[in-house]
């Protein structure tokens, strides 16, 4: 990924109040940069390695099983899907990244639309960079945080599958997590998630507007 020359820091935590009702609805799976939503809706993207269970999250958050399509073949996702809630925003899959078997040239093209897409989006507000917790950051996992350290928007680390982990593992994750960031000067939240016990559901869609 290619780093942006300027450099801006991490803006202040949206809070939102707890939904009662979410009202979602897939609206398009957008291939290029021409196929993005032109309403001006806030954009909340989901980005991650593949089969970090991004699709299982999302259709946690909204509460609809299947709406974001689950497969036991990483890199499934190979457009950006957009479901928008309540009429208000979007939540955005982004493109897995990191699965060999996806094909050379469909890679250079999602790393190119990925990386306009968080350098200027306008109406991008958060980044929600999903990492599995059972395992250490990957050298890919690492090339976004630093490459997240300079974009005008909201960047969280969102720990999945934590229901398979000891609270001894959990707490080494975490520590771990921290140490990275911590030598990349990057200070962020981390949101410890399961879709499978519904862990961190409120505390993502709380910073979402």
């Amino acid at each position: 990924m290619e780093k942006p020359l300027e450099f801006a820091p991490q803006p202040e935590k949206r809070v939102a109040t707890r939904d009662a009702h979410l009202e979602v609805q897939f609206v398009k799976s957008a291939s290029g940069w021409k196929d993005l939503p032109e309403d001006g809706l806030a954009e909340f993207a989901f980005i991650g390695r593949s089969n970090v269970g991004k699709s299982s999250l999302i259709n946690m958050l909204l509460g609809r099983r299947g709406l974001a399509h689950t497969s036991g073949t990483p890199g499934k996702t190979q457009t950006l899907n957009y479901y928008v809630v309540n009429q208000s925003y979007y939540l955005v899959d982004l493109p897995g990244f990191g699965y060999a078997r996806t094909s050379k040239t469909n890679r250079l093209s999602w790393g190119k639309l990925i990386t306009r897409y968080l350098n200027q989006r306008e109406n991008l507000q958060t980044v929600f960079h999903l990492i599995d917790s059972r395992h250490p950051p990957t050298d890919l996992d690492q090339e976004v945080m630093e490459f997240m350290k300079g974009l005008p928007v909201l960047y969280v680390v969102v720990l999945t599958k934590m229901d398979k982990l000891n609270q001894k593992e959990r707490h080494a994750t975490r520590r771990e997590i921290e140490r990275v960031l911590l030598e990349k000067s990057l200070e962020v939240q981390i949101v410890e998630s399961s879709s499978v016990k519904k862990i961190g559901r409120q505390a993502i869609l709380n910073l979402c507007i």
